[in-house]
């Protein structure tokens, strides 16, 4: 089986070299490394990761620019921040330029492995720290969330569905956390995104940031 190549994009080269020997022997995955965005972006034209590891604070061109450029050009590349920052703008600016992921740098090996599997199934592998801070900043808009275009509003039961995206849980888990079927989550996702006119998970919480 063709191992998934992960790009990791850190310009300290112990913590760069870490994640390599960390990820890179689990068995699964392919690594290759850049210490700035500017690196990556030349070496990323040449050889085509499925999923990229990107810090925030690399010299030259941040992280979050890098993202950006990343997704309008590769826009099927998974990217996931792996940083020390737990700042809410960063987080949010982020998530808006494509990110689908946002782990600390001090998440286990463990974890980090079994994150860039999840990402790749699909998921969105948040750290429960930034989990609960994006919380905790858009708890507040749930009894109020309209659509920014003075759409209809969302239901009791579609914010709670929100509510649960944005802690990263997937259909079948919301579905078990609900008592309802994964049909029924799949039907409240689809209205969620027809009133918000987003087309993604991500693009659904980065609204509800817009939104604060």
């Amino acid at each position: 089986m063709k191992p998934i190549h992960v790009a990791i994009i850190e310009d300290q080269p112990e913590i760069a070299e870490g994640l390599e020997f960390l990820i890179g022997n689990s068995g699964e995955f392919a690594c290759t490394t850049y210490p700035t965005a500017e690196a990556a972006l030349a070496g990323i034209d040449r050889k085509r990761p499925d999923v990229v590891l990107m810090d925030i604070g690399l010299p030259g061109m941040s992280g979050i620019e890098c993202t950006k450029l990343l997704k309008e050009k590769y826009p099927d590349i998974l990217i996931m921040m792996c940083t020390v920052y737990e700042d809410d703008e960063k987080i949010f600016n982020a998530l808006a330029a494509g990110a689908s992921g946002y782990l600390l740098k001090r998440t286990s090996s463990a974890v980090m492995v079994e994150s860039i599997k999840d990402l790749i199934a699909g998921g969105s592998p948040i750290s429960a720290p930034i989990a609960r801070k994006v919380i905790n900043i858009l708890q507040p808009k749930f009894g109020t969330m309209q659509d920014e275009t003075g759409g209809e509003s969302l239901s009791v039961r579609e914010k709670e569905i929100l509510q649960l995206i944005s802690e990263g849980y997937r259909n079948k888990e919301v579905a078990d956390r609900l008592n309802i079927s994964t049909s029924t989550v799949k039907t409240h996702i689809y209205n969620i995104y027809q009133k918000l006119h987003v087309s993604s998970r991500v693009e659904a919480i980065n609204k509800m940031g817009r939104l604060r």
